[in-house]
């Protein structure tokens, strides 16, 4: 079984990412790490895309209907299946994460740090004002990696989306937030290469001109995709105008980690996998 991190980027539409993230666009122009677009869920709201990331279920039958909708899943996310074969499960992310999957409703006292738990999140950080620093949630997450040796390791950040409500995705605010989680990423991502963890980079939704996200729209809906791993074709699919369902990506973590695929999580057919690494959902 292999390691993952899974990094989320709250809030990050793709023409942004593609213009603007420099570190990350540098390891795809050089070949060290793919590239896709992926087109996300309905409705392009957080709570209900965090458990379509980490279940493969849609919103019309998975119940997570909006943000309001404040309970624990009920399908079988990664960090269960993930649990379920011995591997170590991670999260420093918003405190919606932790109520999906540990216990809801978060309690700020009791439920900011939950570490060696017994819970799908075994080892969590969670953190609950949008504005927290990115560069502390990233460091959050490191600290998991390296002191509790987490195999499954969710990284969700939320200043992007934070910048993007307040001031929109055609705001210099929005851009410099992109750019500042693009050089925290460039401190850690190395060194994550260099231990032999795979990377995946996405957002849950993207974020429109109004400053918010719910439609139909591309800058609502159009958000991106890297990712290094041995696993997969290193190349800009971009250029190809591949667009990947969101639904995909529960399905391919549980194809890096090298463990089954939930029974309703749906067969990878958009990310370009290589000859013999086989396909989680089947």
């Amino acid at each position: 079984m292999d390691k993952v991190i899974f990094v989320v980027l709250d809030g990050l539409n793709a023409k942004t990412a593609h213009n603007h993230m420099g570190f990350l666009e540098h390891l795809v122009e050089k070949g060290i790490m793919a590239a896709y677009t992926v087109k996300s869920e309905m409705p392009a709201q957080s709570r209900p895309l965090y458990e379509v990331l980490q279940s493969g279920v849609p919103a019309a039958e998975n119940g997570i209907t909006s943000n309001r909708t404040v309970r624990r899943s009920k399908e079988r996310s990664v960090f269960e299946i993930a649990k379920e074969h011995g591997l170590k499960t991670g999260a420093a992310s918003y405190y919606w994460v932790s109520e999906l999957y540990n216990h809801a409703p978060f309690q700020v006292m009791e439920d900011r740090i939950q570490l060696d738990t017994n819970s799908l999140i075994e080892q969590g950080i969670f953190y609950h004002e949008d504005h927290y620093p990115d560069s502390h949630l990233i460091a959050d997450g490191d600290y998991l990696i390296r002191k509790k040796a987490t195999d499954y390791t969710l990284i969700h950040s939320m200043n992007i989306d934070d910048a993007g409500h307040k001031f929109g995705a055609d705001s210099k605010e929005y851009v410099q937030a992109a750019v500042r989680v693009d050089a925290e990423l460039s401190q850690y991502i190395w060194r994550w290469m260099s231990e032999g963890y795979q990377i995946v980079v996405t957002s849950d939704h993207g974020m429109n001109d109004y400053h918010t996200h719910n439609g139909i729209s591309n800058e609502d809906r159009l958000v991106p995709l890297y990712l290094f791993s041995d696993k997969v074709i290193i190349k800009d699919f971009r250029k190809e105008g591949a667009i990947v369902p969101q639904l995909e990506i529960a399905p391919f973590l549980c194809n890096l980690l090298g463990i089954p695929a939930g029974d309703r999580m749906q067969a990878i057919q958009g990310i370009i996998m290589k000859r013999g690494s086989g396909d989680a959902a089947e």
